[in-house]
């Protein structure tokens, strides 16, 4: 029998909205974000040739590889993204889990979660400035990770 959230013959589902997320970091939701891009995954195929069958091209999954994740976020006091990054700088890489959560329309509820492990912050930058604009400052970190699972 399927449950609400699985595909029915004849039901249409609305797709969730892209503006719709949060971070957690740790179990920990971490403010708010105004971009998150890059989540991917590819499992690259080993291509080899069968003995005896000189046409055909046989294929196998190989090495699993997750694309970095770049979140962008509007600069605030808090220093929390910029010290767990300066802690990869000083040498001392510390991994921590990573939630991206999709919200559902009511934007109160959980629709869609990616969990990314052992994430660590690869690179960081800083917003851009200028004296004659009024736009909002985004900084970014991007981050890399050893396994994705969705939930």
């Amino acid at each position: 029998m399927p449950t609400d959230n699985q595909a029915q013959p004849g039901v249409v589902a609305d797709p969730y909205r892209n503006y719709n997320f949060r971070i957690e970091i740790q179990g920990v939701e971490q403010g708010h974000f105004a971009e998150c891009h890059g989540l991917a995954a590819r499992v690259r195929p080993i291509r080899y040739r069968e003995g005896g069958m000189p046409g055909a091209v046989r294929m196998i999954p190989g090495q699993v590889e997750y694309s970095e994740v770049t979140l962008r976020y509007g600069l605030t006091d808090s220093p929390e993204l910029w010290n767990w990054f300066q802690l990869c700088v000083d040498g001392r890489v510390e991994r921590r889990n990573v939630t991206i959560v999709v919200l559902s329309p009511d934007a109160a509820t959980d629709a869609v979660r990616w969990d990314l492990e052992r994430c660590w912050p690869c690179e960081w930058r800083g917003a851009p400035l200028d004296g004659l604009g009024n736009e909002v400052a985004i900084e970014s970190v991007t981050l890399v990770y050893e396994r994705l699972a969705r939930g």
